[in-house]
């Protein structure tokens, strides 16, 4: 069967990967394109159902973001989520205004109407808790649209067109805060589009396996493996596209955790046809970052230097064509805005921190997927559960933990503490509900005093947060006693540091790394 598809075009807002995500959770494939996707290209993509995402802008002012009034005869059932309904009203010959209040927070919705079945399931009159975020009003409908529900501050916060198969909202069902809108966008994908459950991760694998193999085609295939759980996950895709044809390279760049290195090749050194490629590339990775404190300046260098070394065992091996990592969605949103008017927040070493001439042409099976996505996938795939469930570890490794300038010693500083923090949130059964805990070195020095002797040494912070998909995040709350437990182990037993701090800042505003 073809796989059905959900198009969500992005007009900047927060929550448009949470839309896919909510899409997805139902079973339905969706993809994000940015809302000047031409009408040429939605048509040849077939979407069974289109979403217009929320965004920043006010539709009314110049340069506003737009589609062509034309998405709106194609006959596709469309949903308009605050701006995308604003667009639509306003393209189609409503009225959208300034509101006197922005809306936003927590509002009760009344529904009047089914709304062609968005409301299936609903009661008129039946107040429904949703979540507002907008600075815009709707003032007037175009001429063949019927309100099917309000609110306090809005006559029509919902609308639909029976003529144009569009329905608008102006709350957001994809957010947490509006308890039922998995089943509003349910109704929407399902009894209005159609679109039947049969997205899975086994569907998606058979997807990225012909994809792979198609992309391909004969060449050779070398694969960054570091051991996390999309390394892992995408080698075991490429060893089912192209069997012998996959070569694994292990980079050890100096800038792993204590013992990683060896924990690594224990696993994957037998795995994947021809098995494991290690490489110590540490002193090489060292060199290049002496002095370099700039955090953006560190992501570029380690790409530029992973690719670097790639290559260089391209060659030794015979040659290759392609270089195939473990890119993730979250990856390619904070790094660059390939997907719509989203903000760059920092590089990643394996997207903005590529070179831009490169000798491999790259392949990245897992580039539309959220990490527990990538779980799902992996056990689907038959990995060990350790792997799968490994904790995210960056890509450019404790050179964004040590803050400021990366030296040997700093390295091997934290290198001590941090794995004092691994052992204790294992020992209290902590490890798989944490999305991350790690510890970083800071570039400040504080006084202390111990065994009755002045001390001026390092301040270490511990940072431990949950998430979903890493896009957005709180940060975890930790025993108390474990909190005493490792700073007091820290103190005492890694030689260069004599405070220890915890990160309470959730995402945003902070991002889940500090650099």
């Amino acid at each position: 069967m073809a796989r059905q598809l959900c198009l969500i075009l992005d007009f900047g807002s927060q929550y448009t990967q949470l839309i896919a995500r909510r899409v997805r959770e139902l079973k339905v494939y969706s993809e994000i394109h940015p809302y000047h996707l031409s009408l040429e290209s939605i048509r040849s993509r077939a979407p069974r159902a289109i979403i217009l995402s929320g965004g920043p802008a006010s539709c009314y002012e110049p340069g506003a973001p737009t589609v062509s009034p034309e998405l709106f005869e194609m006959g596709v059932p469309i949903l308009g989520i605050c701006y995308g309904m604003q667009l639509a009203a306003r393209l189609l010959g409503g009225k959208v205004t300034a509101a006197a209040e922005r809306e936003y927070g927590r509002a009760r919705l009344q529904v009047t109407s089914p709304g062609g079945e968005l409301f299936h399931g609903f009661h008129a009159g039946e107040p429904v808790a949703v979540w507002m975020s907008h600075g815009d009003r709707i003032d007037a409908l175009p001429d063949d649209f019927s309100t099917c529900a309000t609110s306090d501050s809005s006559p029509f916060a919902a609308a639909w067109s029976e003529r144009r198969r569009f329905f608008g909202v102006q709350f957001h069902p994809e957010v947490a805060h509006t308890p039922r809108g998995s089943e509003i966008l349910w109704n929407f994908l399902s009894r209005v589009a159609g679109m039947s459950p049969s997205w899975t991760m086994s569907s998606y694998a058979d997807q990225a396996v012909a994809d792979i193999r198609r992309r391909a085609a004969s060449g050779r295939v070398l694969c960054a493996l570091s051991g996390g759980v999309d390394s892992a996950v995408t080698a075991a895709l490429l060893y089912r596209a192209v069997g012998e044809r996959l070569r694994c390279i292990f980079v050890d760049n100096g800038l792993l955790r204590a013992g990683e290195a060896a924990q690594i090749e224990n696993v994957f050194g037998g795995a994947f046809g021809h098995g494991l490629v290690v490489v110590d590339a540490g002193e090489r990775f060292l060199h290049e970052l002496r002095g370099v404190t700039d955090p953006e300046t560190k992501r570029k260098i380690i790409g530029r230097e992973f690719i670097a070394v790639f290559e260089d065992e391209a060659k030794k091996s015979g040659g290759a064509d392609f270089l195939a990592q473990g890119t993730l969605y979250p990856d390619v949103i904070e790094s660059v805005s390939l997907r719509g008017p989203s903000q760059t927040i920092k590089s990643h070493h394996n997207v903005g921190g590529l070179p831009e001439r490169m000798r491999l042409a790259l392949i990245e099976p897992l580039r539309e997927l959220f990490k527990d996505e990538v779980r799902e996938l992996g056990l689907e795939l038959g990995l060990p559960r350790p792997v799968v469930m490994r904790q995210p570890f960056p890509g450019p490794g404790l050179a964004v933990r040590v803050i400021g300038e990366v030296t040997r010693e700093r390295l091997d500083v934290l290198r001590a503490a941090d794995a004092i923090l691994q052992e204790e949130v294992r020992a209290a059964g902590l490890y798989e509900s944490l999305w991350q805990s790690f510890a970083v070195l800071l570039p400040v020095r504080s006084v202390g005093v111990m065994g009755d002797v002045r001390t001026y040494e390092h301040v270490l912070a511990l940072r431990a947060v949950h998430s979903r998909d890493g896009m957005t995040a709180d940060w975890a709350p930790l025993p108390p006693d474990l909190l005493q437990t490792v700073s007091s182990r820290i103190v005492s037993e890694v030689r260069g540091i004599n405070r220890v701090v915890y990160d309470i800042t959730s995402k945003p505003p902070a991002t889940i790394e500090w650099e």
